[in-house]
């Protein structure tokens, strides 16, 4: 049994017959090919299918590398949250010293109103009492 001979025709390049029509800028490679019964074949060339490249997986699996990353992030807001309570504590603690120190800046103010000499020449408070009467249980004035 003979080897099927190939032939390969060169395509001729076409000019467009009118203006305006576009014409496929490569023109497909034709080929021909004599079976060894005689008769010849001839159509366009199929490229041969190329496999996709295998992928290598990786050596650590992703979910795996998920987890960890979760870790991470969780520890990151443990250390943040640590720092956020610390801070309230310290800013609640400024606060009731604040107040604190408004009441008894406020206090003392009252008491140094109500106490200073306000028209009076003296440092008491006069008080006039009267003689009171006890009849039979009845208080007279």
């Amino acid at each position: 049994m003979a080897a099927p001979e190939v032939h390969q025709l060169t395509p001729s390049v076409m000019r467009p017959a009118a203006p305006g029509v576009v014409q496929p800028h490569t023109v497909p490679s034709v080929a021909s090919v004599v079976l060894p019964d005689g008769r010849v074949v001839t159509g366009y060339a199929i490229n041969p299918v190329q496999p996709e490249p295998v992928t290598a997986k990786p050596v650590v699996s992703r979910a795996a590398v998920n987890i960890a990353l979760g870790g991470v992030g969780f520890l990151a807001v443990c250390g943040g949250l640590l720092l956020l309570t610390t801070f309230i504590a310290a800013l609640t603690a400024l606060i009731t010293q604040l107040i604190t120190l408004a009441a008894v800046l406020f206090g003392g103010w009252i008491a140094v109103q109500v106490l200073s000499a306000s028209g009076h020449s003296g440092s008491g408070a006069t008080v006039n009492i009267r003689k009171a009467v006890i009849k039979r249980n009845h208080f007279h004035s």
